[in-house]
């Protein structure tokens, strides 16, 4: 008897999926087992070794991107492979490579997940939705942009993770009225995925977005001696930010254009839905009190000394506490959290932070841009700004920033080029990692809506990414001189 269809698909699946896992475990052998590779050296004449240990790393890492891409195990299995392969094949020591799973950034996301739940439990995000919607009507094109602009106005003041996780339930609440379908369509992955996006372009408006931005300006007073302040951030990045936000629009437009341009009665229903709500309960005002305090803690540390040595990880883990004392959340919910995601934070973390600590990234950034020692200041630039742009996928943003600025302010000086705009070339492009889902935690948020795979996040963030690469080219020749910032050195 002749085997079914369905039965033919499944072990069609299951070798594919064979293949996959055996490419990545075929990578990581081919670099680990590989001879010696050369030697970087920097402008300074310095040798930089990639030792045993920064080979395997990058093995390690090609094993890794590739599960994650084609999700051959869920994607926190893979981040526990990671920790596993480190301890086993003693490229870190256990207590190092595991110890990141529990870093700060990890607990960060962790309590913005928590944040996001609340939300929707007390019924704060659907009050938030119905009234968006009631605001930008019924057109599917408008509730992309209605979307797309609370996203980026809330970067402007809060850090773009937690600004995922408030909006995730939201745009959750949104959907719902859309379809009742649980497969994916159009809509829903524009919706989500634009989350993801336009969360990294909203981030580099302000220094309040992301931690990448203080860390760089601390280099760059280091190394060059100049102060750049909150006022001159805003003022180079605040357009860039604008105008990728308003170019991402349309590009969902384009790649994810809703089947149904509007969805009649929506406004109606939303109006409905909010008068059902009635008014503000006593919870939803206590959520939104204690997040809001969070928030405004997390802001001043900016503006006052005195509450810059307390780490935003611990600021916002208090509302998860909180949360529980005030029995908010029980614990059905705690048990809710996707772990799946927090695991792959972790497992970024510990990737990034092996290729960083064995020497590995140093080395790739060294011998990158050696390449651009000779080359015209534009080449120079935007080789600068791609490199960033794909350590910043691979890595944590913090981390791509500290490894690659060093050495190109170094090397600037030698080609005539200002330090200003490597400086802010660089930041453009650490803020909006579109092709891997470690690259950044709204990714990963978004992730959790089922609406797209690893792999389609990564087959659009390409033409997002190379978006993003035009408009920054666009900014360093013209715009950018126009309004001041020296381009040579002085």
């Amino acid at each position: 008897m002749a085997p079914s269809d369905s039965s033919t698909t499944k072990i069609n699946f299951d070798l594919k999926r064979l293949l996959l896992i055996l490419l990545g475990i075929g990578l990581f052998a081919v670099v680990y087992l590989s001879p010696p590779w050369p030697d970087a050296v920097d402008p300074k004449g310095e040798f930089f070794q990639l030792s045993r240990e920064g080979k395997a790393a990058l093995g390690l890492f090609l094993l890794a991107a590739t599960w994650w891409v084609f999700e051959v195990v869920p994607i926190g299995i893979t981040a526990i492979a990671i920790g596993v392969v480190q301890a086993l094949f003693l490229i870190r020591p256990a207590n190092v490579a595991f110890c990141d799973f529990m870093n700060p950034s990890v607990w960060f996301i962790f309590a913005s997940l928590v944040i996001g739940r609340t939300f929707t439990k007390s019924g704060l995000t659907q009050r938030l939705a119905y009234n968006m919607l009631v605001v930008v009507g019924e057109k599917t094109s408008m509730i992309y942009l209605g979307s797309f602009v609370l996203i980026a106005l809330l970067t402007v003041v809060m850090a773009h993770t937690a600004v995922a996780a408030t909006m995730y339930p939201l745009l959750t609440a949104i959907y719902s009225l859309y379809t009742d379908e649980e497969k994916p369509t159009k809509f829903g992955k524009g919706l989500f995925m634009g989350m993801a996006f336009v969360a990294g372009a909203g981030s580099i408006i302000t220094l309040l977005g992301a931690a990448r931005g203080a860390v760089a300006i601390g280099f760059f007073k280091d190394i060059v001696g100049r102060e750049i302040t909150f006022f001159d951030y805003t003022f180079y990045l605040g357009p860039v930010g604008l105008t990728m936000v308003a170019l991402l629009w349309f590009f969902f437009m384009t790649f994810f254009k809703p089947d149904r341009k509007t969805i009649p009665g929506l406004r109606d229903k939303a109006r409905e839905l909010r008068t059902h709500l009635g008014p503000i309960t006593r919870t939803e005002l206590l959520t939104l009190v204690i997040v809001l305090c969070a928030i405004s803690l997390m802001s001043l540390r900016s503006f006052i000394p005195a509450l810059q040595p307390i780490n935003n990880a611990a600021i916002i883990l208090t509302t998860t506490i909180l949360f529980f004392l005030f029995k908010i959340l029980d614990l059905s919910d705690l048990e809710a959290i996707p772990w799946n995601i927090v695991l792959l934070f972790g497992g970024a973390m510990s990737i990034g932070f092996c290729l960083w600590q064995t020497g590995a990234a140093r080395w790739l950034a060294i011998h990158w841009l050696s390449l651009f020692e000779t080359a015209h200041w534009f080449i120079f630039v935007m080789g600068i700004a791609f490199f960033v742009l794909m350590m910043t996928n691979l890595i944590m943003n913090v981390a791509a920033i500290a490894i690659t600025m060093p050495i190109a302010l170094v090397i600037a000086p030698y080609l005539g080029v200002s330090p200003e705009v490597v400086l802010f070339s660089a930041l453009v492009t650490a803020g909006m990692p579109f092709l891997f889902l470690v690259g950044a935690a709204p990714n990963a948020i978004a992730y959790e809506s089922k609406q797209f795979t690893s792999a389609e996040f990564m087959k659009y963030g390409i033409p997002a990414s190379i978006m993003l690469m035009v408009v920054l080219a666009i900014y360093v020749a013209l715009i950018w001189p126009l309004m001041g910032m020296p381009v040579f050195a002085q």
